[in-house]
């Protein structure tokens, strides 16, 4: 219990993960010179701690390193093209197919296992932040981490611009016990740290839901239709939920099957933790499928009010119109003029007439009222 607990307040953050926009690429300053531009960092570690050198590894300086002395090597890139990745992948053996999802990129989450490593592809949720939701609104914004695994190396590559792992890195160095572990303790981090990343989401986009709710469903609204509420920011909102959707639900298969089978490039002490991210995830994705689930019950209800009032605006023009029907009937009447017509030289006629057609009118409007027409 005590190494559960050390391991999640090292790939957990103290404080809330922050909701604002991280537009930094996090590149290393201290590249090493004539090593891939996509490299942000390379780094040795042996026996929990960071093997120091005397200035920046290329991956193959530090490949060199770990066969010669122990330890893995773990190597961060964000974007790289095809050729900045290829004399990477030819040093460490990485499969030609995974090597074309890592550069492409725009992959669903998937564990891939091939002879000497896993290839896993977890896609990063970040919340944008926003004064009012409009029909315009990017509520969230994805960005992809892909991580090969190997016995003696970890390497991930990042595609957005957010969802940078140099935090996550630093705490893993303050940790010695737990990098001791290898390769699969740092998957389990990046791992660990998407998915507290998903439920920091969600609590905002929960937020959203709830103001919208709100508004449909306030006292405050005219004819049955809230103000400033329309179908088109509920359905804008809808679609960033179904691309949160597409995020979550696909990645609860791999991270069951790296929490239930035994792999070889997986630390047994490590593999069991791998089930509390499965939970974790789990909770996301019914959170996310109620959110689906209730975006489209404010959808229909916000339809039924806009039809409702359409309905009640048609029922007033309708009552209205019965109501002119009368005069405009007795003036057009009196309006044919035929010399021989009743009433036309009486000297009361004007007088009765009018009160009659007053009387029709105000008998109409009345009965229409209580009718609940008007």
């Amino acid at each position: 219990m005590s190494m559960i607990r050390d391991l999640r307040a090292v790939v957990r953050p103290s404080s809330r993960v922050s909701l604002r926009k991280d537009t930094s690429t996090s590149y290393d300053a201290t590249r090493a010179p004539g090593s891939p531009s996509a490299v942000v960092d390379c780094a040795v570690y042996r026996d929990g701690a960071r093997v120091q050198s005397p200035g920046p590894l290329s991956p193959q300086e530090a490949m060199r390193l770990v066969r010669r002395d122990g330890g893995f090597v773990w190597i961060g890139l964000h974007e790289p093209t095809e050729a900045e990745f290829a004399g990477i992948a030819s040093e460490f053996g990485l499969h030609p197919l995974a090597v074309e999802d890592a550069v492409q990129a725009h992959q669903r989450p998937k564990l891939e296992r091939y002879d000497d490593s896993l290839f896993t592809v977890f896609k990063t949720i970040h919340y944008v932040e926003h004064d009012r939701l409009t029909a315009n609104s990017e509520v969230v914004e994805t960005g992809e981490v892909m991580c090969f695994t190997g016995r003696d190396f970890f390497i991930t590559v990042r595609h957005g611009g957010q969802g940078s792992l140099r935090a996550l890195r630093h705490r893993l160095q303050d940790d010695p016990e737990l990098l001791a572990k290898g390769p699969s303790a740092v998957l389990h981090a990046i791992a660990d740290h998407v998915v507290d990343g998903y439920i920091a989401v969600a609590d905002a986009v929960q937020d959203d839901i709830d103001e919208v709710e709100t508004e449909v469903f306030s006292p405050g609204r005219r004819g049955g239709v809230s103000r400033g509420v329309d179908s088109a920011r509920i359905y804008q909102l809808k679609r960033e939920v179904l691309e949160f959707k597409r995020a979550v639900a696909p990645l609860l298969r791999p991270m069951q099957l790296l929490s239930e089978r035994p792999m070889r490039l997986v630390d047994p002490d490590i593999q069991k933790y791998f089930r509390d991210v499965a939970d974790h995830l789990a909770r996301v994705q019914e959170q996310v499928l109620g959110f689906d689930e209730l975006l489209n019950s404010i959808l229909q209800a916000n339809l039924a009010q806009a039809s409702v009032a359409q309905n009640e605006d048609m029922r007033k023009i309708t009552a209205w119109a019965a109501i002119i029907a009368v005069p405009t009937m007795v003036c057009g009447v009196y309006g044919m003029n035929f010399q021989y017509m009743p009433e036309l030289h009486w000297k009361y006629g004007y007088p009765v007439i009018m009160g009659i057609t007053a009387a029709l009118c105000v008998g109409i409007h009345r009965t229409l009222k209580r009718n609940g027409w008007l």
